[in-house]
């Protein structure tokens, strides 16, 4: 019997405290390029065939006003009330499904397609972030991050506590 796929893009999300995210290999003449987050929240993200961009929307303005960051208090707040950064992540290997010994990706969407997905939900995220932040957000150095879509990156996450959550759209 086939496995469903929950939906046709599938999120984790891990509060941070610190997150830095290599997006681009050393090579001859280059050293390695990352990007950073301080506070704020990591979305590893994965589009499955059949995912559009009317989906998007909800799904940002779902993932940020979820209260997954904890206050010194103990209480949970959301990203936007933080005022807290991103760090976005593509990661296909969430589309994965065991076959034997190894993985397949046939649910995955084209590269193609995926690229254009992430890139519109880079620019709503940072959107609906810089709003809710405001004067306040660029005091406290909001900001949104991302990875490059296709490429294998190396990540270094400090949290303050395993408090992971997968949900699919």
């Amino acid at each position: 019997m086939a496995e469903k796929v929950g939906g046709l893009v599938r999120t984790v999300l891990q509060q941070c405290l610190h997150a830095r995210l290599q997006v681009q290999e050393a090579d001859e003449q280059l050293e390695a390029q990352y990007v950073q987050i301080n506070r704020g929240m990591v979305i590893y993200i994965c589009f499955f065939k059949g995912a559009t961009d009317d989906i998007l929307p909800k799904m940002v303005s779902t993932l940020l006003n979820l209260r997954l960051c904890e206050l010194p208090s103990g209480k949970r707040v959301s990203v936007l009330e933080l005022p807290g950064s991103l760090l976005i992540v593509p990661q296909a290997t969430l589309g994965g499904k065991a076959k034997g010994k190894g993985m397949q990706y046939h649910n995955n969407i084209s590269k193609e397609d995926g690229l254009k997905l992430y890139s519109s939900f880079i620019s709503l995220c940072e959107k609906e972030l810089m709003a809710a932040a405001g004067e306040t957000g660029r005091e406290a150095e909001v900001t949104v991050r991302h990875g490059t879509y296709g490429q294998r990156q190396v990540l270094q996450l400090d949290t303050n506590g395993p408090y992971t959550h997968l949900m699919d759209f």
